[in-house]
């Protein structure tokens, strides 16, 4: 059992025993701001460093986190925890960066831990092969995060996470469903209170005003992705509820990409501007 208590779910990470290692070799400076420099350009230096110190979390790393993962990854970060227990399958292949012919039944952590060590060696990566569940948030959880992109498809996890992240001040982006969408410009970015065509954010703000003490009315304090666009509807004829899991839903990777670019670019602001 983890120093947690994290009760179900299984935990690799890209660490030895007592000492921590990154996902890959070890770069040298200047092959690492060959790389992620750009960045440093576009925020300046004390943005930069705080971005490539930054730890986040991925909950859910399909068709949406599986990009916001690549993203944070590009961007020079210094810790990624990715959570998922799914295994890949071809059913995956249009919308999830890590669903590949060669990687067909690996567990999804896995081989996009893999893509990442590829991207950026220096990242330290950890591996949860579970669900979050609300029995187990946060100690699902094997480090400290700054920041939690919230791209699971789960109410009650959902519910969960942002019951927590506001209790604890706690950096999070939760995103909303992007099965059902075509319109990727249509994607935005607002507080809880103002999604809109969402059912499961909209069943996730009701749970926390409801369960959770959230604000009845006005701002919530959860900054989520979501889109207005309205759902279109399988051209075969199915039962199919509103998550962004694509189960029944069609699903476009430059819909699903982009939720998950903006969710990371929303967690990226968030560490550039911390304190």
């Amino acid at each position: 059992m983890s120093p947690q208590g994290r009760p179900k779910g299984e935990f690799r990470s890209a660490q030895h025993e007592g000492s921590p290692v990154s996902a890959g070799p070890v770069l040298a400076d200047a092959d690492l701001e060959r790389r992620f420099g750009g960045l440093r350009r576009l925020y300046g230096d004390l943005a930069y460093d705080r971005i490539r110190a930054a730890r986040f979390a991925v909950v859910g790393v399909g068709g949406v986190g599986s990009w916001a993962a690549e993203a944070l990854a590009r961007s020079g970060v210094a810790e990624l925890t990715l959570i998922d227990l799914d295994h890949i399958a071809e059913s995956n292949i249009n919308r999830q960066v890590q669903a590949l012919g060669a990687t067909l039944g690996m567990a999804k952590v896995k081989a996009l831990r893999a893509r990442i060590a590829d991207i950026h060696p220096g990242c330290v990566v950890h591996e949860v092969e579970a669900f979050a569940e609300a029995d187990n948030w946060p100690a699902v959880l094997p480090q400290p995060v700054d920041a939690v992109i919230d791209a699971c498809d789960q109410l009650r996890a959902k519910a969960a996470m942002a019951a927590w992240a506001i209790a604890s001040g706690t950096p999070l982006v939760v995103v909303g469903a992007a099965g059902g969408k075509r319109r990727p410009q249509a994607v935005e970015v607002d507080d809880l209170s103002a999604a809109t065509h969402d059912p499961l954010l909209a069943a996730l703000r009701q749970r926390l005003r409801q369960h959770h003490g959230a604000a009845r009315k006005g701002a919530i304090g959860v900054r989520c992705v979501f889109s207005r666009e309205p759902v279109v509807a399988p051209v075969d004829a199915c039962d199919v509820e509103g998550n962004l899991n694509c189960h029944g839903y069609g699903s476009t990777v430059s819909v699903t990409a982009t939720f998950g670019l903006v969710a990371a670019q929303v967690a990226l602001e968030c560490a550039a501007v911390a304190s």
